[in-house]
Parts: structure tokens; sequence; C-alpha cells
């Protein structure tokens, strides 16, 4: 907070009513603030794409359109070399149904995706998504991305 000291001279009747003191005025200098705030505005859109961490996974393309959606799904992954993670964390093919059920929030009725990259052994995708839905979970989906129009 910055004050400023207005002078005595040119102020001739404050100087009758206060008794030739010196009035100080104090103002919100908002400079400082303005500043630090643009600088933390940088940081965070810098930072903001670093943070996203997941499976290097190269998708396949397709056609399909985007879904919208209003909660975070499950994702499970399987990447070029076969090893199967759950979000970030690998696990083994076994322990996909027990993980699924211990973290999903809705019962049966969460929203996984399985996420296979386009170098991966089909069986083991295919591994994947039977003992998911073997186990009795309904909304499974497969992750791609859009086809880029030459």
């Amino acid at each position: 907070m910055g004050m400023t000291v207005q002078g005595g001279r040119g102020g001739g009747s404050r100087r009758g009513r206060r008794g030739g003191r010196k009035q100080l005025l104090s103002e919100i200098n908002v400079t400082p603030f303005v500043d630090v705030m643009l600088v933390l505005l940088i940081i965070f859109m810098v930072a903001a794409p670093l943070l996203t961490v997941g499976v290097p996974i190269d998708l396949p393309e397709t056609e399909a359109k985007a879904l919208n959606s209003e909660t975070q799904p499950i994702t499970v992954s399987v990447n070029s070399t076969g090893q199967v993670f759950l979000q970030e964390t690998e696990i083994a093919v076994e322990e996909v149904v027990a993980k699924l059920e211990a973290i999903s929030t809705t019962g049966y009725n969460e929203r996984i995706y399985v996420r296979g990259d386009t170098n991966a052994d089909y069986g083991t995708v295919m591994k994947v998504m039977a003992r998911i839905s073997a186990a009795g979970f309904k909304n499974l989906g497969l992750v791609t991305l859009q086809e880029q129009d030459s």
C-alpha cells in the first residue's frame, strides 16, 4: 500500500483547519499486484501443458467424433510392448478387474476407456477388454484419434 503526503503550500484552506500539519492521503497502488498476477499467469500458461502426463501411446486414427463428457473416465492403456496401465500405473493383466472394482465410484456403470497402441498386440488388447466386460462393466469404449484430412 502506498501513501502520499500532500504538502502545506498551495492548500491555504487546509492549513488553517489542521494547524499547519501535513495531511496523509492513503491510496492503494495496484501496479505491483497486476505485475505479480501477470507473471503468475505466464508461469501457469507455460507449465499447464507439462502437467498432462500419461502413458505414451500411438493411437490409431478413425473418423469417429469425440464424445462429450462431464466426468473423468477410467483409462486402461496397452502400450506397444504389451504392458497394461490403469491410469498411469502399470499393472498385470490379471489385476485389471480387481483394481477397477476398487476405484470405480459408480459401480459397474463406470465409464472405462481402453487405449491400445497402434503397434500393440491385438490379443493383449482383446484380453484386457474381455476381462473388463466379463466382470460386468457396461460402459466400455476404445480410444482413437480423429483422422486428419490432408
